[in-house]
């Protein structure tokens, strides 16, 4: 990977983050309709998940064209999690200012994106030592690096994953336990379940970029952690696609539109787990195929994004998906700057 393409790789997230704030806040501002007062907060967070996406991006390039320092070990994992921490505390702020349905389902929905944050935060710390993981890759023992992650260090990174995910999937529950109170519950309860498969996919990825680092990454793995991916962007997909058929109301086509979008972005990160399971110890010529997935996965998002852009010329209820589909769009092009970074990265390993 040479400078200019380091650059532009770098740049893609921060142009997707700020696609996300600016076309959120434009959402948010053009009018009080109660539809801008959800699809613009949420929107503009989406742009946080690019920001710690961006400290991902830049954590593993900088090890791959050597300028990569002190400085950047503990700088850019900081920034994610801020991110991710603003998120959180923003979404609980907002469902907890106002008891309008608008703010409630904003409020959960922005502090579950939060939650992804913190978890792609947790794979940005996780790629500190990305560089290791090459030349384990090349080597055929399983003897743990010098400058790896401790087995302790390996069980807290995942373990902030998972208990992120953990926080998610109870919240959805807990939501969805009181459907019965108002639609809000329901609708926030079920993009709380879509969430929560982000960031079980997440879980995968950091377990494998830091067991790979460690060199104790193992042939039953390169199965699972893919499966479990994948599992999480099917569940999201098709329990969307059930919820728009189970039902002819405008809001659960709402619903519907948002949790395929997000089994999308499952998809996205699915390349990533992928690829270093698939170049794990062994060749594979269609590697630098792979970041096709996120590309795919942008375009599908852009697509719903145009149907549901139309359906809301018919029902104003589809003026959220239409929006919050173009930020998932941007999120799926961003995970194709990070995947083809690890292409590149392991590629040059061979």
């Amino acid at each position: 990977m040479n400078y200019g393409i380091s650059v532009l790789f770098r740049a893609i997230p921060l142009l997707m983050a700020l696609f996300c704030f600016g076309y959120g806040t434009f959402i948010y501002f053009l009018g009080d309709d109660p539809n801008r007062l959800v699809a613009g907060p949420v929107v503009f967070s989406l742009g946080m998940i690019c920001i710690a996406l961006f400290a991902t991006a830049a954590t593993i390039i900088r090890q791959i064209i050597n300028t990569y320092g002190r400085n950047s070990r503990y700088v850019l994992p900081i920034i994610a999690y801020l991110a991710a921490v603003i998120t959180i505390i923003g979404g609980i702020v907002i469902f907890s200012s106002s008891p309008t349905p608008s703010a409630f389902v904003a409020g959960h929905v922005v502090a579950g994106v939060g939650l992804i944050t913190t978890c792609v935060a947790t794979a940005a710390t996780s790629s500190t030592r990305f560089k290791l993981i090459p030349a384990n890759s090349k080597a055929s023992g399983h003897d743990v690096p010098e400058k790896a992650f401790t087995s302790g260090q390996e069980r807290a990174l995942k373990a902030v994953a998972i208990l992120a995910s953990g926080a998610a999937w109870i919240w959805a529950f807990v939501l969805l336990g009181q459907s019965e109170i108002h639609p809000a519950y329901f609708v926030a309860g079920h993009v709380m379940i879509g969430l929560a498969c982000i960031c079980t996919s997440l879980i995968a990825l950091v377990a494998t970029i830091a067991r790979q680092i460690r060199n104790v990454y193992s042939a039953t793995e390169r199965a699972r952690w893919p499966k479990l991916v994948l599992l999480m962007g099917s569940i999201s997909l098709l329990w969307g696609v059930f919820v728009i058929f189970a039902d002819s109301s405008t809001t659960n086509g709402v619903i519907g539109y948002i949790m395929i979008g997000l089994g999308l972005v499952c998809y996205s990160i699915s390349s990533k787990v992928i690829l270093l399971a698939k170049v794990w110890r062994h060749e594979f010529k269609l590697s630098s195929r792979i970041p096709i997935i996120p590309v795919l996965t942008a375009l599908f998002c852009l697509f719903l994004a145009a149907f549901a852009f139309e359906l809301g010329t018919v029902h104003e209820d589809y003026f959220i998906p239409a929006r919050v589909l173009a930020g998932l769009g941007a999120i799926c092009f961003t995970l194709f700057s990070i995947v083809s970074i690890l292409e590149s990265g392991t590629s040059s390993s061979k």
